[in-house]
């Protein structure tokens, strides 16, 4: 029951887009506040790279808790993981900047799965027309189907 519901609610969002965004982010954030053996420069880069941390942890929780947002959550991700390969030591010994680059392009590409369309035998027969439905195109345009709505 809990497993079922655990993957229902990861397959409804862009899980492993928010996954790789928050362990960026986390990268990115705590190694300004490691010590400073482990540090190659601190300077001026530890305030930008906790801020850029935290905004990339923000991403990737918004990419879970409102998957509508995924395209400009993953757009931000890539952009800021992107700025923290010069503003932040190297994007987190360039770990960061990779796994950002990373969950933000799976952000970006993820797609909601579409409801089961049936095919004109399975349908019921009062749901059956005799003729199927023209649709008016201008000339000189084809139609497509375009799930995001886009227009030709």
């Amino acid at each position: 029951m809990l497993l079922s519901r655990w993957r229902r609610w990861r397959r409804g969002r862009p899980f492993w887009g928010g996954l790789f965004a928050i362990l960026a982010g986390a990268e990115i954030c705590a190694l300004p506040l490691a010590p400073l053996k482990v540090m190659l420069q601190q300077g001026i880069a530890g305030i930008p790279s906790v801020l850029m941390g935290i905004v990339m942890i923000v991403l990737g929780l918004t990419a879970w808790f409102s998957p509508a947002q995924r395209s400009l959550a993953g757009v931000l991700t890539t952009l800021i993981a992107t700025a923290a390969l010069v503003l932040s030591n190297l994007g987190g010994f360039l770990i960061g900047t990779l796994l950002g680059i990373l969950g933000g392009g799976l952000m970006f590409a993820w797609q909601p799965h579409a409801a089961a369309r049936h095919s004109p035998e399975e349908r019921s027969p009062e749901l059956q027309s005799p003729v199927p439905p023209q649709s008016p195109t201008p000339t000189g345009t084809t139609a497509h189907p375009d799930p995001q709505g886009a227009q030709p």
